[in-house]
């Protein structure tokens, strides 16, 4: 039983993750988007942002980023979507990790205090 609690949980995860990929992309550069992603060339030359606006984009793409890395087969991406759409834990689970990608954001510009 605590095998399956793992696997969902993971699972659970996974989607969660993957439904960033979805979120706000009318308003941010998809990670597929950007430069470098082979590692040919910095993608990400800095966590330093003018805003905390620019800094929840950042926040989001982070997280696109790292979907992409975890699953970069696009087609895959795409077909797993309406599993986790609709599924409001996803959606807690998306914010989560959003949310800590702009704490780090944050601390990197001093909350931009200055």
């Amino acid at each position: 039983m605590a095998k399956i609690f793992q696997i969902l949980v993971s699972y659970k995860l996974l989607v969660a993750v993957l439904m960033s990929v979805s979120i706000m992309t009318s308003n941010t550069v998809l990670a597929d988007e950007h430069k470098g992603g082979d590692g040919a060339e910095p993608w990400l030359p800095s966590l330093i942002t003018e805003t905390p606006q620019e800094g929840f984009a950042l926040a989001i793409t982070l997280s696109q980023k790292g979907v992409a890395k975890t699953q970069p087969d696009a087609e895959v991406r795409k077909d797993l979507r309406p599993d986790y759409a609709r599924d409001p834990d996803s959606l807690i689970h998306v914010s989560q990790v959003i949310a800590v990608h702009f704490q780090t954001v944050a601390a990197a510009n001093n909350y931009w205090r200055d």
